[in-house]
């Protein structure tokens, strides 16, 4: 069976992205799909507005056939660690990448990646770095391009560059991604996550950008924000050491030192991010910075690859996928490799996302957690 994968966050799952699972179907109508989604917390460095099971299960319900947890070093990295562990999973028992871009040209996206590592790119972008630019705007700039310019051909180059540097087998699917992926009003075709985030503290009008299929899943979910464990966050930045600060990820060019004294002299998690951001750093590794500190991860053990890969939901053709991906040997499934010491990692993760909740959760979930089997 060919299969496609997906690297994705549903942070929630909307319409968007069960449009692109028929796609992917409509090209490959005999194949499977694998999603691997970002767990309890997502890239931009903050908790998953709901639980990791249901948005799973979400996801097969409208239309994947097996859905992977990416691990938290993937999650709270850079969008370059993201797609590269991303890829490095999927590598394994997947034909194809399906990703969505505003540029939908493959070929313009793969020479963009090639372009990226020249050496002549890694000049021009230290130039343009001293000059003080952030490195978004000096990597822009670096390339002579608007390409980088746009948040979803930004990860789609990460995914492509991290095909070609890990020489993997995985073949470029790209849809063209329409609507604006910072919208703050939600489009009924393509709404944005973002814009299904705002609406979530009002009322239940989000769920007419979600399947009717994947509606049951979040109606009555608990709703998950920074701003609800926020005194948690600060209890844990306060009893932080310096040896525990400098070993944060993201905190290269004495920016953790620069965070330390934000966290040491502020009163809120606002405060601390607005205080040390500059025109350097973006937000976003700010955030992921904060997250990284209050989960106790250090930029070793966001480096250091996953040993195993969690299932969190699947259908009887993802359970074949499955069969198959163990009978040659993919990837270890998290049930098959109990007693490592990422599973202390996860289960804290798994305890202080409780905190995150709108009435704080009991720990111990992780323990607890079951497959979701989807009929």
């Amino acid at each position: 069976m060919e299969i496609t994968g997906i690297i994705c966050e549903y942070n929630p799952f909307h319409n968007g992205h069960q449009k692109q699972l028929h796609t992917v179907r409509r090209h490959h109508p005999d194949g499977g799909i694998v999603c691997l989604m970002s767990g309890s917390f997502v890239q931009r460095g903050a908790p998953a507005v709901f639980d990791k099971s249901l948005r799973a299960s979400a996801a097969v319900r409208s239309g994947a056939d097996l859905v992977l947890e990416l691990p938290v070093g993937g999650c709270l990295s850079s969008a370059e660690g993201f797609a590269a562990e991303g890829v490095r999973i999927l590598s394994g028992f997947c034909k194809r990448l399906c990703f969505g871009a505003e540029t939908g040209s493959a070929d313009t996206l793969m020479d963009a990646a090639r372009r990226l590592q020249s050496p002549e790119f890694i000049r021009a972008l230290h130039m343009q770095l001293d000059m003080g630019l952030s490195f978004p705007v000096a990597r822009q700039a670096a390339l002579g391009s608007d390409l980088l310019s746009r948040p979803n051909d930004i990860l789609a180059v990460e995914y492509c560059k991290a095909i070609l540097n890990q020489n993997s087998s995985l073949e470029p699917m790209v849809i063209r991604r329409d609507g604006n992926y910072h919208a703050t009003e939600a489009d009924p075709e393509n709404p944005s996550a973002t814009s299904l985030r705002q609406l979530l503290p009002y009322d239940d009008t989000w769920l007419e950008f979600v399947p009717r299929e994947a509606r049951p899943c979040f109606m009555g979910a608990v709703r998950h924000e920074l701003a609800f464990g926020e005194r948690a966050v600060l209890a844990r930045l306060r009893s932080m050491t310096e040896a525990d600060f400098e070993a944060l990820p993201h905190g290269s060019e004495g920016l953790w030192r620069k965070f330390m004294h934000a966290v040491r002299s502020e009163t809120s998690v606002e405060a601390i991010l607005t205080a040390v951001k500059s025109k350097r750093y973006t937000r976003t590794r700010l955030d992921r910075m904060l997250m990284c500190a209050y989960l106790g991860i250090t930029r070793e053990m966001l480096e250091a690859p996953a040993p195993y890969v969690r299932v969190l939901a699947f259908n009887d053709r993802g359970r074949e996928i499955l069969r198959q991906a163990r009978e040659s040997g993919s990837f270890i499934n998290a049930g098959e490799a109990t007693g490592h010491p990422y599973e202390e990692l996860e289960q804290r993760c798994s305890d202080l996302y409780g905190l995150f909740a709108e009435d704080p959760q009991a720990p111990g979930a992780e323990k607890s957690r079951r497959v979701v089997y989807v009929r």
